[in-house]
């Protein structure tokens, strides 16, 4: 077994390697670049290497650097956690001519595997099921329209090279078709340095079902079940879960065989995960096979009770699996949600700064339902532009899907985040939307239930009146607590036994009194029957615990003008809490209005000018493209939502702009 290791990877997937490698007894090895020089994994490593700038093409890609990390500090070994260099065969071959192991498969796999063009060819010799299209280079926009009609719309335009969304486009005709040849190649040649691109017909009403592999050295390939993660936006996952509330044990072992068959045919070593389209008949098509460990590992991990960490570590080390087939078993359900630093009110565009407040529930195992948080910032981190947005990977593990469900609920609606603009309200909406508890998914889903995009949850009857007693009763202790203050000469009404108030949630008015009782509170809204409130209010983690006729609400709760700022399971909304003369008065307040920005295009996310389109003096036509913006390797293409003549256009191709710095402005 090796004494140390260097983890050629950044943010949570390296803490997670250090985590098993601790509990192993190895030594761990940090590499970072210049603006993870505070990073949690540089902190949690036994030792730490810098390697250069902070883009990554400068750092975390260059595999010289991380070769003479390993040479500096004597590690024998290198995990590279996914993405980056986790695929990349030269960084492979270059580690074993200077005797260094790569915790991963062996060169022949990674190469077969890691050229989608060439693995479909490799599976479908195995027997391995597969989607129909052109697997052939394509030479130009022109030849993928051609070859688009041919396999039939709607088609997947997907780089060879690509993985994580990037580099991958739906057509559903020909103008979609040129385009998404176009900046599917360019994101490619960004991404992976690889521009070549693949058709494949696109499977209408699929499922994004994955089967996770372990081979050993000495002939020994198993699969683990499967991970349903049809939850994606912009082919990105989103939420993932094991098992799949989909697959039956017939097709679960017909996968797991054919994701078998194609690991043996490339001799592949380590943990490796097969990816399977499947329709709504549980026919299953291979999409492609990832030569790493998967974000989503986590949930196959608390099914099976098996770290997939160690067992790579093992396996490369030379040792034998310890298990066999028979001895895998699916225990329960697990659940993973990936918080992201995107803002889901502005189309989920990346979000980058500074984590002024992050306060993650606690892990751990109560009942029978356990708690896992896998992340790689702290309190302070900062979110860069230079790389992947994930902040998190929250997992609840359950012996039922239910269960797992609204254990994940209560545990986002416990994780305080600030800062940034993040996806936090968007997963907790998720998790009550009712297509989502039945388990009716596809990859659709998202652009399906949400064809507007995402925008604050309007509450309905029961969920207004439980936040209009939380505002009440936060803003009745909050009254007390001021008045017991030595020498306070406000506040006394406070004091007053019982007290009618008006709560204002959002546009609704609630009318409410609250009592103190011997535990708690008694509070009454709307003349409904009084209900038994207790209440601990945590305002360093703006938090509040509520116990109402019994049930525990998590709340997030934080002071504003006349009341509080009111979050939880997605619905964001503002609670002022007023005496009825009071109330009164506040009717009559005029409304803000909102700034005209109607003839302003405004950057919706920090990125970069790849183009500029159009120039100035043009008109332009609704749906025309005005210009295209990279934001953490996505390139995002900007639309005219209307007619009109361009008069100014202050930007260049090049220039980084903040979030709703002015493109271009309108002639009005």
């Amino acid at each position: 077994m090796f004494s140390k290791i260097l983890i050629a990877n950044r943010g949570e997937i390296a803490c997670r390697v250090i985590k098993s490698a601790r509990r192993m007894g190895i030594a761990t090895v940090a590499v970072y670049s210049d603006a993870d020089r505070n990073a949690v994994h540089v902190e949690m490593a036994d030792e730490a290497v810098h390697i250069g700038p902070s883009p990554a093409s400068q750092s975390y890609l260059i595999p010289d650097k991380i070769i003479a990390a390993c040479k500096a500090t004597g590690a024998q070994a290198v995990h590279p956690g996914y993405g980056f260099l986790s695929e990349r065969a030269s960084f492979c071959e270059a580690l074993e001519a200077e005797g260094i192991v790569f915790i991963g498969p062996k060169v022949k796999a990674i190469e077969a595997m890691g050229d989608k063009i060439t693995s479909k060819k490799i599976a479908a010799e195995a027997g391995v099921s597969t989607v129909p299209g052109h697997m052939g280079l394509i030479d130009d926009a022109a030849h993928a329209v051609e070859i688009s009609r041919g396999v039939g719309y709607p088609v997947m335009i997907k780089a060879s090279a690509g993985g994580g969304g990037k580099g991958m486009r739906i057509a559903w005709n020909d103008a979609e078709a040129r385009e998404g040849f176009d900046r599917s190649k360019s994101e490619a040649a960004s991404s992976f340095g690889d521009d070549r691109i693949f058709i494949e017909k696109f499977i209408e009403e699929p499922r994004h079902i994955e089967i996770q592999l372990l081979g050993d050295s000495h002939g020994t390939t198993l699969y683990l079940g499967e991970r349903e993660c049809s939850i994606q936006r912009r082919n990105q996952k989103v939420v993932e879960e094991a098992p799949s509330p989909f697959i039956d044990a017939a097709t679960r072992k017909a996968m797991g065989e054919q994701s078998v068959a194609l690991a043996r045919a490339v001799d592949y070593e380590s943990a490796g995960t097969v990816e399977f389209i499947v329709d709504k008949n549980r026919n299953f098509y291979f999409l492609e096979m990832n030569t790493r460990l998967q974000v989503e590992h986590p949930v196959t991990e608390l099914v099976t009770g098996i770290d997939l960490v160690e067992q790579m570590i093992r396996i490369a080390a030379g040792e034998r699996l310890a298990f066999g087939q028979d001895d895998v078993r699916l225990d329960g359900w697990a659940i993973e949600s990936r918080l992201y630093a995107e803002d889901p009110y502005r189309g989920f565009l990346p979000s980058i700064g500074r984590l002024t407040r992050y306060r993650p529930p606690e892990e751990g195992t109560v009942d029978g339902v356990t708690l896992r948080n896998d992340t790689g910032v702290t309190e302070g981190s900062e979110i860069s532009m230079f790389y992947d947005p994930m902040i998190a990977k929250l997992c609840t593990h359950a012996p039922d899907r239910l269960t797992a469900i609204d254990a994940m609920a209560d545990a986002l609606d416990r994780f305080v985040v600030e800062g940034i603009g993040h996806n936090l309200p968007f997963l907790s909406a998720l998790m009550q939307h009712p297509r989502w508890r039945e388990g009716r998914l596809s990859t659709g889903f998202i652009a399906e239930e949400y064809p507007d995009g995402f925008g604050p949850v309007e509450p309905d009857e029961a969920t207004r009146e439980r936040l209009s007693i939380a505002a009440l009763t936060l803003s009745h202790m909050r009254g007390k607590r001021s008045a017991d203050i030595s020498g306070a000469r406000f506040h006394q009404a406070a004091r007053r036994a019982h007290q009618d108030k008006v709560v204002r949630l959002g546009r609704a008015e609630l009318n409410g009194h609250i009592d103190d009782a011997d535990e708690g509170y008694m509070v009454g809204i709307n003349g409904h029957q009084a209900v038994a409130v207790t209440s601990d209010w945590f305002p360093g983690a703006g938090i509040a615990i509520f116990t109402i006729d019994g049930v525990r609400h998590a709340i997030k709760a934080e002071p504003a003008a006349a009341g509080w700022r009111l979050r939880q399971r997605g619905i964001d909304i503002k609670a002022q809490v007023f005496s009825p003369r009071i109330a009164e008065l506040a009717r009559l307040m005029p409304e803000k209005a909102a700034a005209d920005t109607s003839s302003l295009l405004l950057c919706p996310m920090p990125g970069l000018v790849v183009s500029i389109a159009v120039v100035e003096g043009q008109e332009v036509q609704e749906g025309q493209t005005l210009a295209v913006i990279e934001a953490m390797k996505m390139e995002n293409v900007l639309k005219a939502e209307k007619r009109g003549v361009i008069a100014r256009i202050p930007v260049k191709a090049g220039d980084s702009l903040a979030v709703d710095e002015v493109i271009m402005e309108f002639v009005k």
